[in-house]
């Protein structure tokens, strides 16, 4: 059963994951890697400290204490036997054993006790409880016989010097450089396989967004998961079908462009023969723009899908349209930054896409400004024109085929409606965008962005 959240926790989730959660699939998987890997580690080194390593560590420590007590009852009970029991404490129990009465006592005595508590804590507890109305004083020095214990009685002092490893195990940072050793090993192996799974998907979403802008990579082949290759191979085959389509479409467009412009030829033959007339001009006028309409139409649904992508420089591209209107009666200015201005393109695609727009501005506007500008990531081209503009809620349909705001069609307004349709499709299979806005000269602002 599925249980919906209410709106505003979904939301509240929602912004959380795009706060929080990288955005790559890479680190995205290497946090699901890395969070486990780490609980994993904390809960086992708890698990042994809170376990084996401090049960063993008050084992040592019971173990020493008991030794000490049977060392001091030894020396209580044969005080004459003292230093045999001495050697004997030395070599059985490896505890050097020192005994200073109560005279001498005072001088050895520090009660600043020195210690590290990981250390010496379970010893504390457990010299407490073996010696209850004794002083204890533990210290700790460097060298082997680094663990100094003194037990203050009241018949004196004695003073025992040991290993540290007597009640210290350094079991625990082994176990840990081993786990944190290993767990750095896997997680490298696990990013170098990471790595080359994430990259066979970058590497399919590149092929795919360069095909989508007329770039055929002809190198690209499947690798990776069995997913991915089965999606690599997927596209693979969905792109020929796709060229395929578009070769037919262009082989059929082609016989027909043919097949419409010879009657048009004989017409125009015929229309020559004509006598002199009002009617003889407007036969060719109509001739004309059933020729300018089959260019729209072909041009529109072509969409250039035979050419080749190359390094189109757009500057020089601009400059050569607006040479084409310089004897138009209208004021053009030209600018740009100077910066980056080649792009990775089809080169009459393009330029038909912005003499679309270029001669829109010229038939509306009498000043135009364009404008050329670009920085690491795209290239901006901008055309603004002091035209009547078009209205905001028109801004949208104007892009649609064969839509024009007029009501007619007539040789005066010109075109088909399909001038902003074609540059549309073209900018946008180059991967960019064409937006519309108002002019600071009054009339219409063209955008257009391409990514670089």
């Amino acid at each position: 059963m599925h249980i919906r959240l209410p709106e505003k926790m979904e939301d509240g989730l929602r912004y959380l994951r795009l706060k929080f959660l990288p955005r790559t699939l890479f680190f995205r998987t290497m946090l699901l890697i890395f969070i486990p890997l780490i609980v994993v580690q904390v809960v086992s080194v708890v698990m042994f400290f809170d376990g084996s390593w401090s049960r063993m560590g008050r084992r040592l420590s019971e173990n020493l204490t008991s030794d000490m007590d049977f060392v001091i009852e030894m020396m209580q009970k044969s005080p004459k036997n003292a230093a045999a029991i001495q050697k004997l404490a030395e070599q059985k129990f490896n505890l050097e054993v020192e005994y200073y009465n109560n005279q001498v006592k005072h001088k050895i005595i520090n009660k600043d006790n020195k210690g590290n508590k990981m250390i010496i804590g379970y010893l504390e507890s457990s010299l407490q409880t073996t010696f209850p109305n004794a002083d204890t004083n533990i210290y700790l020095g460097k060298g082997d016989k680094d663990l100094i214990v003194l037990v203050d009685t009241d018949q004196g002092l004695y003073r025992f010097v040991t290993s540290k490893k007597k009640i210290f195990s350094s079991s625990i940072f082994m176990f840990v450089v081993w786990m944190v050793g290993t767990s750095i090993l896997l997680f490298l192996v696990a990013v170098l396989f990471l790595r080359i799974q994430v990259r066979s998907i970058a590497e399919l979403a590149q092929v795919a967004e360069e095909f989508g802008k007329g770039i055929d990579n002809k190198k690209f082949k499947p690798y990776g998961s069995s997913e991915v290759r089965k999606a690599a191979i997927a596209f693979i085959k969905m792109k020929e079908r796709i060229q395929r389509q578009i070769s037919e479409r262009t082989q059929m467009l082609a016989g027909v462009s043919h097949d419409l412009r010879t009657p048009l030829t004989r017409m125009k033959l015929q229309a020559s023969m004509m006598p002199e007339g009002d009617d003889k001009k407007d036969f060719l006028a109509d001739i004309e723009e059933m020729e300018k309409m089959l260019d729209g139409y072909l041009s529109f649904v072509s969409g250039e899908g035979g050419e080749k992508s190359s390094f189109v420089d757009v500057n020089e591209m601009i400059l050569s349209i607006i040479n084409k209107f310089r004897n138009k009666k209208a004021l053009i200015r030209y600018s740009t930054n100077d910066q980056v201005s080649a792009i990775q393109g089809r080169e009459q695609a393009l330029k038909r896409a912005l003499t679309n727009v270029i001669s829109n501005a010229f038939r509306y506007g009498k000043t135009i400004a364009v404008n050329l500008e670009s920085n690491d990531k795209k290239l901006l081209i901008s055309i603004d024109d002091d035209g009547p503009g078009i209205p905001a809620d028109k801004r949208e349909e104007v892009f649609k085929a064969f839509y024009r705001l007029e009501g007619s069609r007539n040789k005066e307004t010109g075109g088909v409606g399909l001038g902003l349709s074609i540059a549309k499709d073209v900018v946008a299979s180059h991967g960019g965008t064409i937006e519309l806005f108002d002019s600071e000269l009054g009339g219409l602002k063209v955008l257009i962005a391409i990514p670089l």
